[in-house]
């Protein structure tokens, strides 16, 4: 009987000190980090591939550049460690004149994308939430 209680004591304790998992500080954390980036970006890359609507704002694109500088502007937005070394938002998007119907589009591709690599939809509109901000510095430039 000692031995039983001492026992189940013993579970009890180990279970109330048991260490949950650590919550995920940041929303780079929270989706993934690093290797979920990098499955978004290439389901991306290959949606525009297929799109004629928006291939043409990619085809003369140095695409290895683009992925590597798409990967830390979306790192350093959802608060990864990372910094972005690219071009401003403003001056990627210049002569291009992206309106309305295109920044849409080029949304449901991205959300077509993160749904793809298994990002839920309450995860999708946080990250569309961080890029949202940079709306305008894209449309009708």
């Amino acid at each position: 009987m000692l031995k039983t209680t001492i026992g189940l004591a013993s579970l009890f304790l180990m279970s109330a000190c048991a260490v949950s998992p650590a919550p995920k500080n940041t929303l780079y954390e929270a989706i993934g980090g690093h290797e979920k980036l990098v499955e978004i970006t290439d389901n991306f890359l290959k949606e525009v591939s297929f799109d004629e609507s928006l291939y043409v704002f990619f085809e003369k694109s140095n695409i290895p550049r683009f992925k590597e500088k798409w990967i830390e502007y979306l790192c350093v937005r959802l608060d990864g460690p990372c910094t972005y070394t690219g071009d401003s938002m403003t001056d990627v998007h210049a002569g291009k004149n992206i309106n309305e119907s295109v920044f849409n589009h080029t949304v449901d591709i991205l959300t077509k994308a993160m749904t793809q690599a298994d990002l839920d939809y309450p995860l999708q509109n946080k990250v569309l939430a961080r890029l949202i901000s940079t709306r305008e510095d894209m449309l009708y430039k």
